[in-house]
């Protein structure tokens, strides 16, 4: 009884460190977990720091003056007969402190074009991991049934040996084809754990994941065509793609800058108040400060060169990324384009008759219809085609992933 409790025990922990999630509980846990995104986040808090602090104009200045020796009366600190105060404050002028706002906010939207670039490429990551995942276990599930037949067919095959009813050269025939098949298992499973940890710092979800994902569902993402042609595509890439407008932003972004530089130029007016005691025309005078830097050359004018210089830089990398992502997109479409024709051709009739011969050969080799040499060739055909067949249909959804990333809006109906 108590073997049993136990055998129980580590099937329900085995089975609790496994969750059957779909990709839409995936990405909310993305949402909630990712600690890349949410560090990302804080960006824009500092973004709006910044305009917070554009805002914020200089402290005024209180500053006062009191005798230090009388010499008349020969008296240190004569308090009661000399002293005074001034209040000044720094006046911003030419739109100083507008430009620095203006510069602020365009820096919180090329804060917030990162962050969405980040989410984007983040939820590529989750997304082409998820179905490599799904695929490698179908990968590993027609391979585990494969070596079930065949690790048992050796076994059979090496006790008649050892009783010279078989010749050893059969033996070691299946042999080869067990091996195959368990390096192919050890390739799988090596993905397998690689793609489960991915999911794992994706979500944040500490057991590991297995996707839920129908053959009707999948056959359905498999059959989706993006809409329009490559044309259309970059058209629709230039106006979505949060890494090109970044770099189109960036351009606007730099204009503010030197705007803001060559508006610290001008110079600006220190204004106060000020009264004295004794010290002054008048007794208990009360005066107005004016102050000003004279203009007599341009004390910023090396920073305003340097800004002027990168618009233009930031103008040419933002050519270079027109095109960057134009050509990025016409080969992600050809590529997406050829891998789904590839396997259009195949129908699905083909892929059921496979199944078909498989399930007869495995019977007419029992029966001793088909020779081992014959099944073996099968097998080893089968095997492979197997597998090729789920990485062909993996890799037309990673091309369509890749796809959406690049274009960063719906395509695919």
């Amino acid at each position: 009884m108590n073997k049993i409790a136990g055998l129980f025990i580590v099937v329900s922990s085995v089975t609790a460190a496994q969750q059957q999630m779909s990709l839409l509980d995936c990405e909310e846990a993305f949402q909630k977990n990712n600690l890349q995104l949410l560090a990302e986040q804080y960006n824009i808090n500092m973004a709006d720091a910044d305009i917070l602090q554009a805002k914020i104009w200089e402290l005024p200045q209180l500053s006062g003056q009191i005798n230090a020796y009388n010499p008349e009366d020969k008296k240190v600190f004569d308090i009661g007969h000399a002293k005074g105060a001034q209040v000044t404050q720094l006046i911003y002028m030419g739109g100083k402190k507008k430009n620095e706002i203006a510069f602020a906010k365009s820096n919180k939207e090329l804060a917030q074009l990162q962050f969405s670039q980040l989410l984007v490429d983040l939820k590529t990551q989750l997304h082409t991991t998820y179905y490599n995942l799904y695929y490698e276990n179908l990968k590993l599930e027609n391979t585990n049934k494969q070596l079930g037949y065949m690790n048992d067919l050796l076994a059979a095959y090496r006790v008649q040996s050892a009783k010279g009813n078989v010749s050893l050269k059969d033996e070691v025939r299946l042999q080869s084809i067990v091996i195959q098949l368990n390096n192919d298992k050890l390739g799988i499973n090596k993905n397998i754990l690689e793609f489960e940890q991915n999911l794992k710092i994706l979500t944040g979800i500490t057991d590991d994941i297995q996707p839920q994902l129908s053959d009707a569902e999948a056959k359905d993402i498999l059959a989706a065509q993006p809409f329009g042609d490559d044309g259309e595509l970059k058209k629709k890439a230039l106006e979505n793609n949060a890494d090109y407008q970044y770099n189109v932003k960036l351009i606007e972004s730099s204009k503010l800058y030197a705007q803001w530089q060559k508006s610290l130029n001008i110079p600006d007016l220190n204004l106060g108040v000020g009264w004295d005691q004794n010290g002054g025309t008048f007794k208990n005078e009360a005066n107005l400060m004016v102050g000003i830097p004279l203009p007599l050359w341009k004390s910023n004018q090396g920073n305003v060169e340097k800004a002027n210089f990168a618009i233009q830089q930031n103008q040419k990398n933002a050519d270079f990324q027109k095109l960057n992502l134009e050509t990025k997109v016409e080969s992600a479409y050809k590529t997406w384009k050829t891998q789904y024709d590839q396997l259009a051709e195949i129908k699905s009739t083909d892929l059921n008759n496979l199944d078909l011969v498989y399930n007869g050969m495995l019977k007419n080799f029992r029966n001793g219809n088909v020779s081992l040499i014959e099944f073996t060739d099968f097998m080893e055909s089968y095997r492979q085609t197997a597998l090729q067949i789920y990485d062909m249909k993996n890799e037309i959804i990673q091309s369509a992933e890749q796809l959406n990333q690049l274009v960063q809006t719906k395509i695919f109906y």
